[in-house]
């Protein structure tokens, strides 16, 4: 009886020896990203565009030190200035000085898909890993709330969203939240399924370690650059869908600054050719997002978000 008992003491060590190994190991495999490694894999472009993400948000940050102007007050006299050095992008139809507005508008071009990719990135990861550990019917169940969400274009969600609760920063970027969450959790899930099935997740789980751990500690460490990336793309996406939305008139309001908002309101005016609002508030937008896209590309690729467009 005693033998027995060590012999089953001696396997059950050997067992947990071997889950220690194996967990070691793989942690070992994974390889880590350092600033060498990162800089190498950006290039020179790379690092340009992640410059120029580090001025915007600079910019954001220190508009009301850095901005010589209030955004939000103008004169009728210094209606439609040409660019000066006392207007460096000139001056609207209200006569508020564009430069100003440019800096403050990169607050909310900023803050918009920033909520949109952390929501995205958490309703996302959630239901991949979830799917993933339990698999089978709730598996399957999460594959079709997820094939639901496909079938509905995201501007669409937002601009239902939009109609019902108003125009609101917050609400479209919640509701493109949403429909950008079944990209993400298609990425997440595929490289967390991978995950799943290595051996040291079964070691893990005859030593008894519960599932939420496994999954926290180790599954979801390994995943995490699939999510940086598709939070680094999808952040050029949602800049644009919200830009577009501010361009209808169901983003961000008037006055308040605003990149977007900024492009249709310069639209008038460009007929008569004053150009420097709507030009110049459009370069903003597609040099942060190519700025964005680019250094998303470098890291991971498409893929990463999920995207194929």
């Amino acid at each position: 009886m005693n033998d027995t008992r060590k012999t089953s003491s001696t396997n059950t060590s050997a067992q947990d020896t071997v889950a220690v190994q194996l967990l070691r190991k793989h942690r070992n495999d994974v390889p880590v990203s350092g600033w060498r490694v990162l800089l190498k894999r950006l290039g020179g472009l790379g690092i340009g565009s992640a410059i120029v993400i580090a001025v915007v948000v600079l910019a954001a940050i220190l508009a009301p030190v850095i901005a010589p102007y209030d955004p939000y007050e103008g004169t009728v006299t210094a209606r439609h200035e040409a660019w000066s050095l006392a207007h460096l992008m000139g001056t609207d139809q209200s006569g508020r000085d564009i430069f100003s507005r440019i800096l403050w508008g990169a607050r909310t071009s900023l803050i918009g898909p920033v909520i949109v990719i952390l929501g995205t990135a958490l309703f996302g990861t959630i239901l991949a890993l979830t799917a993933v550990w339990f698999g089978g019917r709730v598996d399957a169940f999460i594959g079709r709330i997820l094939d639901i969400l496909f079938a509905f274009p995201n501007m669409l969600l937002a601009i239902l969203a939009v109609a019902i609760f108003g125009p609101s920063i917050v609400t479209a970027s919640i509701a493109l939240a949403i429909g950008y969450t079944p990209y993400t959790a298609r990425v997440i899930r595929s490289v967390a399924l991978r995950e799943r099935n290595l051996p040291y997740v079964t070691s893990a789980q005859l030593q008894g370690i519960s599932g939420f751990v496994i999954t926290m500690r180790h599954i979801l460490p390994n995943v995490r650059t699939q999510i940086f990336t598709g939070m680094t793309i999808n952040f050029g996406y949602a800049m644009i869908d919200l830009a577009a939305l501010s361009f209808l008139g169901l983003g961000v309001q008037p006055p308040a600054p605003d990149w977007g908002l900024m492009v249709s309101n310069g639209q008038a005016s460009l007929q008569q050719g004053y150009w420097e609002q709507s030009i110049f508030a459009g370069l903003a937008i597609v040099i942060t997002v190519a700025a964005f896209g680019y250094v998303g590309e470098q890291l991971g690729g498409r893929r990463a978000a999920g995207r194929t467009r």
